[in-house]
């Protein structure tokens, strides 16, 4: 695993997706198409904001997976992780074959369609955050990092709907659903190379919790660690409680 730390989210969002770029470039070199996960929240704004301007990127070319989604969300809603990725990604760039996790359609009939598309080839590159409490998609502590399955269906803890309200997302903690599908921490880890970004003080103790205490459920991210491939892009206030060097990059 590699750590890079930013002074500002804009330069992270911009070394973050030059490397996303050149990943799916790549693949699309060699197999005439790339496979891509999707993240969604706060901390992708600048990522995929400059994503989408790369140049040189054959987006037709490009197939999206999705991380997760609200139980019981219509995919139009504001807090609807179908709508962020409809507007801030597949609007932007004309990705014509995406897969996205429907909310409001019965969960499993939804995990058993996305799941079989998923599973049909192997995934290029797949973009990640970080919670406050260290999850991993919807993977909250402690995580199940066993299943083999590609998507569950988790219930939220408290910890990550406060997040959720606290990010804007939602106008009361009631109105956060308690229940979401989740791509499984197995199958986030079978990307052949993982991109995580984590943003702000408020992610700060995760991170250190995740990438210098124990790899362990109760830290979900942490798993992050045994991946051949994966780069974590860091604003310096999410990496202000790291013990270790890092070096600040322009």
């Amino acid at each position: 695993m590699m750590m890079k730390v930013y002074r500002d989210k804009r330069s992270l969002g911009r070394a973050a997706a030059e490397q996303a770029a050149v990943a799916i470039r790549s693949a699309i070199r060699q197999r005439g198409k790339a496979r891509i996960i999707a993240a969604t929240g706060s901390s992708q704004f600048e990522c995929l904001e400059a994503l989408t301007t790369v140049p040189g990127v054959s987006w037709d070319q490009v197939e999206l997976f999705h991380l997760d989604e609200y139980i019981g969300l219509a995919p139009t809603d504001p807090a609807s992780f179908c709508r962020y990725l409809q507007e801030r990604l597949i609007q932007k760039t004309g990705i014509i074959e995406y897969h996205l996790l429907n909310g409001e359609k019965d969960p499993a009939e939804v995990i058993g369609t996305v799941g079989a598309a998923l599973l049909a080839a192997p995934v290029d590159l797949a973009f990640v955050g970080l919670g406050e409490n260290g999850h991993l998609a919807f993977n909250d502590p402690p995580a199940d990092f066993r299943t083999e399955a590609p998507y569950i269906v988790v219930t939220l803890d408290e910890a990550s709907r406060r997040q959720q309200l606290r990010e804007g997302w939602f106008s009361t903690l009631e109105a956060v659903p308690r229940q979401a599908i989740s791509m499984t921490v197995h199958e986030i880890l079978k990307a052949k190379e993982i991109v995580c970004i984590a943003t702000d003080a408020r992610k700060a103790k995760a991170v250190k919790q995740c990438f210098e205490g124990d790899i362990s459920p109760l830290a979900p991210a942490s798993i992050l660690r045994t991946h051949p491939n994966t780069t974590v892009y860091l604003d310096e206030y999410a990496a202000a409680l790291l013990e270790q060097a890092v070096s600040l990059s322009s």
